[in-house]
């Protein structure tokens, strides 16, 4: 049997719904840990299912570094204006536009990198990989590998996130889709830093 105290604690922990938080720590014997875990993929599950659902409302959202020599706009979309005024939503905006204030990326996701600068990226991977390759199988492990690491440093929702090193941009996002019930998405941003 769960108790109340144990299902409080859980819904601290992931702001999940009271029966979504009991059934899992049933599933989890009682595990907080494993049952935090399955909500997080249920959750995960669930903001996939809502990725096709149209944006049409949101907010752009500004942020300026304590010196004023630093500031971000970023634009985040949702489905309804009632959840464009949400506390956890503005918390995204913000907890976004800080990010991209710390992180300096270039672009929001991989499809927005353009083909050529990935190409010239690829190519000077090959090169410098060539020579430690044994075989071109393992050659093309390597630059995938590597692409992938850029990819990491250049891209939005790929990084990972300045406040909790475990999750990435894109976890966070599919967080507050789960907790919100609707899609979210960063459209763009823009960075702006004097000096």
């Amino acid at each position: 049997m769960i108790d109340a105290k144990t299902v409080a604690t859980l819904r601290e922990m992931t702001n999940a719904g009271m029966m979504d938080a009991k059934r899992a720590l049933e599933e989890a014997g009682g595990n907080l840990e494993a049952a935090a875990e399955m909500l997080r993929k249920k959750g995960i599950a669930k903001a996939v299912k809502k990725a096709d659902r149209v944006t049409n409302e949101g907010r752009v959202h500004a942020y300026v570094h304590g010196t004023g020599k630093l500031g971000v706009l970023v634009e985040v979309l949702c489905e309804t204006d009632f959840v464009a005024r949400n506390e956890a939503f503005l918390e995204l905006c913000q907890d976004l536009a800080l990010h991209i204030s710390a992180s300096d990326p270039l672009y929001v996701s991989r499809d927005a990198v353009p083909v050529d600068l990935v190409e010239k990226q690829q190519a000077m991977i090959r090169e410098e990989s060539a020579a430690g390759a044994k075989s071109a199988e393992i050659l093309e492990k390597m630059v995938e590998g590597r692409l992938s690491k850029w990819y990491q440093e250049i891209v939005l929702v790929e990084q990972a996130f300045v406040k909790d090193e475990d999750k990435t941009i894109e976890d966070l996002v599919k967080e507050k889709i789960a907790l919100l019930g609707e899609n979210i998405q960063v459209r763009r941003f823009a960075r702006f830093q004097i000096g």
